[in-house]
């Protein structure tokens, strides 16, 4: 059973920079799509993805300051957040989806506890 387990969340004045990280742990033979979600009402909305190859995909609110990445062994991954604004205030949760063979497709999404950024104007 996939487990997720986020940090690097907390408070910065407008314009900073924050790193938030995800680690993954209890994977199997699967490749995995990591996401960052975030959440500051009701609806949780899709903030960054990398999948196993390395190819991103990001909310067009965050293009151009935030930049996600993983490491080598595919099982931690980070986002650099610059320029923060107000309007990025919110819990942040990773978020990891196995594909690959029919098992995996079959596996559900596991998510993380959350890290709270607040972006101070």
């Amino acid at each position: 059973q996939v487990h997720l387990v986020e940090s690097g969340g907390g408070s910065m004045q407008a314009g900073g920079s924050l790193r938030l990280s995800c680690v993954m742990s209890g994977v199997g033979q699967c490749l995995y799509e990591m996401s960052w979600y975030r959440q500051a009402g009701a609806k949780r909305e899709f903030v960054s993805s990398i999948d196993s190859d390395g190819d991103t995909k990001y909310a067009d609110s965050v293009k151009g300051r935030f930049t996600v990445s993983r490491d080598s062994g595919k099982t931690t991954m980070s986002m650099e957040m610059s320029n923060l604004r107000p309007e990025d205030t919110a819990m942040y949760y990773c978020k990891s989806e196995a594909y690959g063979p029919s098992w995996c497709e079959e596996a559900p999404d596991a998510w993380g506890q959350g890290t709270l950024v607040t972006v101070l104007s």
